[in-house]
């Protein structure tokens, strides 16, 4: 199970993600983002954990996504809306609103399925009709990440303010709760 804590904008909270055994860290790059952090901040953030650095990207330009890669030092870029640069790690998002037509993310690696908002849940059940890749994203907890690995059977979960006390500020008990939750250590197997 890829298992992501996304929304890292201290570096505590990046190096708890890690030592937790999540599989990824994620930074916003959209402006309007309570969350969001410069490139080169999200390098330090980031610096010599052994874990995938993702960026969070919204309605960017393939070029400026590709500039954010190399000065972030991401292995992953994390899209809504548009395309991503031609041979970078792309992972599509979507808002789920109803159905989904998933032939919009065609060449990506993954697809994220989000809520309506942040930290909103949708039907997980709709990511089983997803074929690939898909990540489960959007009001997840410790409290629930099982039961939507149960209904979506994804590859992997994501989740941001409901680890935080603070937009940007993790909860270092919330985040290892969810990482043992989604890996199946915290009692039910995933």
């Amino acid at each position: 199970m890829m298992v992501k804590v996304c929304g890292i904008t201290r570096r505590e909270d990046a190096i708890t993600a890690a030592e937790a055994g999540a599989s990824a860290i994620g930074f916003i790059f959209y402006p309007k983002s309570p969350r969001y952090v410069a490139p080169e901040r999200a390098a330090e953030l980031g610096e010599g954990l052994e874990i995938w650095k993702v960026g969070i990207f919204v309605d960017e330009k393939p070029a400026e996504i590709e500039a954010v890669i190399r000065a972030a030092r991401l292995d992953v870029a994390q899209i809504y809306g548009g395309e991503g640069p031609q041979g970078a790690r792309i992972w599509k998002a979507f808002r789920v609103t109803g159905t989904l037509d998933a032939s919009l993310a065609r060449d990506a690696e993954a697809i994220l399925l989000d809520g309506t908002n942040n930290g909103a849940q949708f039907d997980w059940s709709i990511a089983r009709g997803v074929s690939g890749k898909v990540i489960v994203a959007g009001g997840l907890d410790a409290s629930n990440v099982t039961a939507a690995i149960r209904v979506a059977r994804p590859w992997g979960v994501d989740a941001s303010s409901r680890l935080e006390t603070a937009p940007g500020v993790k909860d270092h008990d919330k985040i290892r709760a969810f990482v043992r939750a989604a890996l199946g250590t915290d009692g039910e197997a995933a």
